[in-house]
């Protein structure tokens, strides 16, 4: 178990820090801690948010003291286990035609690849989801083969289309709206990341700890699928529930 500290986040959070870097250790213990808390059910506890390298939580301390909630964190710490497979396998397709992936010449040349190889590249890891953060339903996904890895761009754009798929460092991205964006696009998923819900449903497609492989697929493919996507048809399911992933 690696060494952990619990901060205070003003009068309603705590943060459990495990250390200082992007690494899926760990990223295994913030989301194992993120488990038993939610399993434990400790009235008080509003929300747990996992991030690369802490947990966030969030209590009512009307409800639950904060010296309590300590005490019961560090009594489930001694026995947190961690678990490589505790999240949902996802395969998303994701068009990588120059047409939707302006930076992937760019990208090719900075690394001395081909476009062909770049994407081969990216298409070959087993992605795991860190965190959500910045925009609903946006997935932090890592590690991006090293040699992939590049500084973001010096000039962001100012928007991007929604579903861009873009690398910086060694994180990689599929943008679930219209944004300003400094990474570099590669590809373009006709997958929507945030999904309208109502009621107890959760509107992220995707949750810290699955993991994400990248299916590529045809301009025109991503075209039919976009169409489907637009019109409420276009069905993603984990891969440990259905094989076809996209119906």
């Amino acid at each position: 178990m690696p060494p952990y500290k619990v901060l205070t986040a003003g009068d309603t959070g705590l943060v459990v820090e495990f250390g200082d870097g992007v690494d899926r250790q760990l990223s295994a213990f913030v989301l194992a801690l993120a488990r038993r808390l939610n399993e434990a059910r400790l009235e008080g506890i509003t929300e747990t948010v996992p991030t690369f390298r802490s947990l966030m939580v969030y209590y009512d301390p009307i409800v639950l003291a904060s010296t309590a909630l300590v005490a019961r964190i560090v009594e489930l710490m001694e026995g947190v286990r961690t678990s490589e497979s505790a999240g949902r396998l996802w395969h998303l397709p994701v068009c990588y035609d120059c047409e939707l992936a302006p930076d992937l010449g760019y990208v090719a040349t900075r690394t001395g690849l081909t476009c062909a190889t770049v994407v081969e590249r990216h298409a070959a890891v087993a992605y795991h989801v860190y965190m959500l953060g910045f925009l609903p339903g946006l997935a932090y996904l890592g590690d991006v083969p090293a040699e992939l890895a590049l500084p973001r761009r010096e000039v962001p754009r100012t928007r991007i289309p929604a579903g861009s798929v873009a690398i910086a460092m060694s994180m990689s991205c599929i943008f679930p709206r219209e944004t300003p964006c400094g990474l570099h696009l590669v590809g373009r998923s006709p997958v929507a990341l945030w999904r309208q819900s109502t009621g107890a449903e959760f509107g992220a497609l995707l949750a810290p700890g699955d993991r994400v492989i990248f299916a590529p697929i045809s301009l025109r493919e991503y075209e039919d699928l976009h169409a489907k996507a637009a019109a409420g048809k276009l069905v993603i399911t984990p891969v440990d529930e259905t094989r076809d992933a996209a119906a």
